[in-house]
C-alpha cells in the first residue's frame, strides 16, 4: 500500500479494478471504433459508486476522500480513457463546484440526480476564443425581472450533450467592475428553451466520451440559479480546475500504467530472432525506464492529493502532478507503441487507442505550457 493511501482507498481500488477489467474492457474497443457514448455503461459506472466518490452519503456519495476518487479514475484510465474522462468530468468538474459553493437547496436539487440516477453534469468554461485564456469569456448573463438571460456559446464541453446530461455550470459575464468584466457562475438545466447542444464527432481522442459544442440563445433561468456569489465565478472555476488537475493527473497515471502493462505482456510473448523481445536489453531497458517514470508519477500525484485531503495548500503540487503525469503518459505510450512495432499502429491492438488518448492530457485542464506558467509563479518567478 502506498504511504499516502488508506486501507479503504485500496479496497475501493480493488473493486473498481475488477469492474474496469470485467465490464469496461470488453466494450472499450467497440465503443471507440463506433465513436459512441454509452448511457448503459455510464449508468453501470454510477451504480459502482463512481459518481460522487468523495461526496457524503447525504448527497448520494460514497463518503470516501479525494484520494479514493483519484485511485478510481486511475483504475478506469488503466483500461479506457473515454470512460475515465466521463468519471473525471462528473466528479471534479460537475459535482465539485455545486458541492463546494452551492446552497443546500442547490445541492439537493442538482447533486442527487447525478449520484443516485446516473445523470451527468457539465462544466461550461471553454469557448472558441477562450481556452487557456479563460478570462476572455464572451458568454453573457443579464439579470432582468428575477431571471438570468444567457447568450453565448461553449466549446469542448464534457458530459454535455447525451440523454444523461442534466445541465451545466456556466461561466458568464454578468457586468463590469471598473474596466474589467465581472464573471459569475450560473446553473442551467438541459431542458431550458434556447439551449442547444451538438456532439463533437471525428475526434482523435476519447471517442466514446460525450463532448459537445453548446449555444445559449436567450436562455432564461431563475436568479436563484446563481452559484456562489455574484462576481466570484472565475475564482470558482479556477478553484475547480485545481482539484480537476488531480483527477486528470490520475488519467495520465492510469493510462501510463495500462500502456506499460500492454507493452510488458507483448514483449514477453513476441518472439524475434529466436527469443522473446523482453530478453533484448534495448527492450528491457525501455520497460525499466517506463516503470520508473510511472512510480515517480504516482508519488507526485498521490502527494498532491494527500495535501488536498489534509486541508493543506495544493495548487502548485496539483499543477506539477498534472504536468508530470501527462508527460509521463506521452512518453510511456510512445515507447509502448515502439515495442509493439507495426502492430501498435492498428486498432486490433489496444495500445493504438492508448497512444491517441494520451494526446489530450497535455491540453485539457491546463496545457503543459500554462501549467509551467502556474508553477513558475508559485515558486516566486
Amino acid at each position: 500500500m502506498n504511504p499516502y493511501t488508506k486501507a479503504q482507498d485500496e479496497k475501493f481500488r480493488e473493486k473498481i479494478r475488477r469492474f474496469a477489467e470485467q465490464v469496461v474492457q470488453p466494450r472499450a474497443r467497440e465503443l471507440d471504433r463506433e465513436e459512441r457514448f454509452s448511457p448503459e455503461l455510464t449508468r453501470q459506472m454510477a451504480d459502482q459508486g463512481l459518481f460522487g466518490v468523495a461526496l457524503p452519503a447525504t448527497y448520494g456519495g460514497q463518503g470516501l476522500d479525494y484520494m479514493a476518487l483519484v485511485i478510481a479514475v486511475e483504475e478506469i484510465a488503466r483500461i479506457d480513457g473515454s470512460q475515465a474522462a466521463t468519471v473525471t468530468a462528473v466528479n471534479s468538474l460537475g459535482l465539485g463546484p455545486i458541492y463546494n459553493h452551492g446552497t443546500e437547496a442547490q445541492k439537493q436539487k442538482y447533486l442527487l440526480p447525478v449520484t443516485r440516477e446516473g445523470k451527468t453534469w457539465a462544466f461550461g468554461l471553454t469557448e472558441r476564443d477562450a481556452g487557456s485564456d479563460s478570462g476572455s469569456t464572451q458568454t453573457t448573463a443579464e439579470l432582468k425581472n428575477g431571471q438570468w438571460h444567457i447568450n453565448g456559446s461553449k466549446m469542448f464541453i464534457s458530459n454535455s450533450t447525451s440523454e444523461l446530461s442534466a445541465g451545466i455550470t456556466v461561466q458568464a459575464v454578468t457586468g463590469k467592475r471598473g474596466e474589467r468584466p465581472e464573471f459569475s457562475t450560473i446553473l442551467v438545466e438541459s431542458n431550458r428553451s434556447g439551449y442547444t447542444r451538438r456532439p463533437i464527432q471525428d475526434k482523435m481522442v476519447w471517442r466514446a466520451a460525450d463532448t459537445g459544442e453548446l449555444h445559449f440563445d436567450d436562455v432564461t433561468v431563475p436568479e436563484k440559479n446563481l452559484l456562489g456569489q455574484r462576481g466570484k465565478g472565475h475564482r470558482i472555476m479556477l478553484e475547480t480546475l485545481d482539484s480537476g488537475r488531480l483527477t486528470v493527473g490520475a488519467m495520465g497515471l492510469g493510462l501510463a500504467q495500462g500502456a506499460y502493462e500492454l507493452a510488458l505482456n507483448y514483449a514477453r510473448k513476441r518472439v524475434q530472432f529466436g527469443r522473446p523481445l523482453s530478453k533484448f536489453q534495448s527492450i528491457s531497458f525501455k520497460l525499466a525506464d517506463m516503470a520508473t517514470r510511472i512510480e515517480a508519477a504516482r508519488d507526485i500525484l498521490y502527494k498532491a492529493t494527500w495535501l488536498k485531503v489534509n486541508g493543506q495548500p495544493f495548487s502548485k503540487e496539483a499543477a506539477m502532478a498534472k504536468l508530470y503525469t501527462s508527460e509521463a503518459a506521452k512518453e510511456v505510450a510512445d515507447q509502448a507503441v515502439q515495442i509493439h512495432g507495426g502492430y501498435g499502429l492498428i486498432q486490433e491492438y489496444d495500445i493504438e487507442r492508448f497512444y491517441r488518448d494520451q494526446r489530450i492530457l497535455q491540453i485539457g485542464e491546463g496545457t503543459s505550457e500554462v501549467l509551467r506558467l502556474v508553477i513558475s509563479r508559485k515558486i516566486g518567478l
